[in-house]
């Protein structure tokens, strides 16, 4: 069993912790756990393993670790060498910083506020407004990938683990088209040729074919 456990909640964003152990080729021994089929919720035994409640959490050196980006962070620094980061004086550092952050500070808010306002049955005005800050961030997305290959121009980093959920997997909650998006589609694609996305999805993701298009 290796030092490094990652405790997986089946569609979740902790598929992105997955997917960088093997793009780094880290050892880790993978824990997954199936949500609640009614509630569609994490079952208490997640719950318990870390304060905050929710996914992603890891074990590793001594520590129980939640939140996507401190993770993704400490096992790039502390076991991965820095790598799939970018120097201060690459072209394409800024990007990467602005993707690696908005991947949750602004994609995944808005998707959760619609979900959540979906089910209290909201309407109207602030619903439009939600989906209207989704669909602005897909443009973005658009416009950005028509002139890079990656979110950080030519170099696959950290930041299209962190923005590849919310394009994917999130959509299996927060249903949308990306009919409208082809340079999106077309960066999907090249993710799903990834050996590491593709032995990640299946390890933590058995059955589930992932959202790529």
């Amino acid at each position: 069993m290796s030092d490094l456990v990652v405790h997986h909640l089946g569609i979740s964003q902790s598929e992105r912790i997955v997917w960088l152990c093997e793009e780094l080729e880290l050892p880790y021994t993978l824990v997954r756990y199936d949500r609640d089929p009614a509630t569609r919720m994490a079952p208490e035994a997640y719950r318990a393993l870390h304060p905050i409640g929710i996914a992603p959490v890891v074990e590793v050196d001594g520590l129980m670790l939640a939140e996507s980006g401190a993770i993704i962070d400490y096992l790039v620094m502390k076991r991965g060498g820095g790598r799939l980061t970018l120097a201060v004086d690459d072209p394409g550092f800024a990007d990467w910083l602005f993707w690696f952050h908005f991947a949750n500070g602004t994609v995944m808010p808005a998707a959760m506020m619609g979900i959540m306002g979906s089910l209290l049955g909201i309407d109207g005005g602030l619903m439009a407004t939600l989906s209207e800050r989704s669909t602005r961030a897909d443009a973005l997305a658009e416009t950005h990938l028509a002139k890079a290959t990656w979110f950080a121009g030519e170099s696959f980093t950290t930041a299209d683990i962190m923005m590849v959920f919310p394009l994917t997997t999130m959509r299996a909650f927060a249903p949308r088209d990306l009919a409208a998006f082809p340079n999106i589609r077309a960066y999907l694609a090249r993710i799903g040729e990834r050996p590491g996305y593709q032995r990640a999805m299946a390890a933590c993701e058995p059955g589930f074919t992932p959202m790529l298009a």
